[in-house]
């Protein structure tokens, strides 16, 4: 089970002006310090304090202004939502690991340094080489991950918090995009 929470509208693209419609919603709150003359106009046109993060969303069927606050009330009617985040990285890692191989298996026959190493990889003298997307030891997570049909358990509005079942993807504290 986890909670998370919702943020402002800091601008609404037009499908007249920007050729698609969309909103960007901004999270969490950030200094004045650290953030860029730029994005500082660009909080002030729609009238809302400095944030860390944003993101654009399409698809809102109600009609949303500059500087509204999502909460999760949108979520209210919804049983099941997409959570959309970057995955936890777990470095370089072997075959057994990252693809789910048994290793050479017999440890007879004088294999006795080969326990989770890939076996052979290549053919013969044709076509000598090793094919592209042949599946090795490499570098695992950190994708965009979506996982589908995760179940709303329970929506507090007082609190803005979204309790959700499932496996939600990214590590503790990481920012994910709840979807309808």
């Amino acid at each position: 089970m986890h909670c998370y929470r919702i943020g402002s509208v800091t601008q609404i693209k037009s499908v007249e002006k920007d050729g698609y419609s969309a909103v960007q919603l901004g999270y969490e709150e950030a200094k004045e310090k650290n953030t860029t003359a730029p994005l500082m106009g660009h909080f002030k046109k729609a009238g809302v304090t400095p944030k860390r993060h944003l993101a654009e969303f399409t698809g809102f069927e109600q009609e949303l202004n500059l500087g509204d606050t999502i909460t999760v009330e949108l979520f209210s009617d919804s049983t099941f939502v997409d959570v959309i985040a970057t995955s936890k990285g777990r470095g370089f890692q072997g075959v057994v690991k990252r693809h789910g191989f048994g290793g050479v298996g017999q440890t007879t026959h004088g294999q006795d340094d080969r326990l989770r190493k890939p076996g052979s990889i290549g053919a013969c003298s044709y076509p000598a080489k090793v094919f592209k997307g042949m599946r090795m030891g490499g570098q695992m997570g950190g994708d965009r991950v979506t996982t589908h049909n995760l179940q709303v358990l329970k929506v507090i509005p007082e609190h803005n918090l979204l309790l959700i079942k499932g496996s939600v993807p990214g590590y503790k504290g990481s920012i994910v995009s709840v979807l309808k």
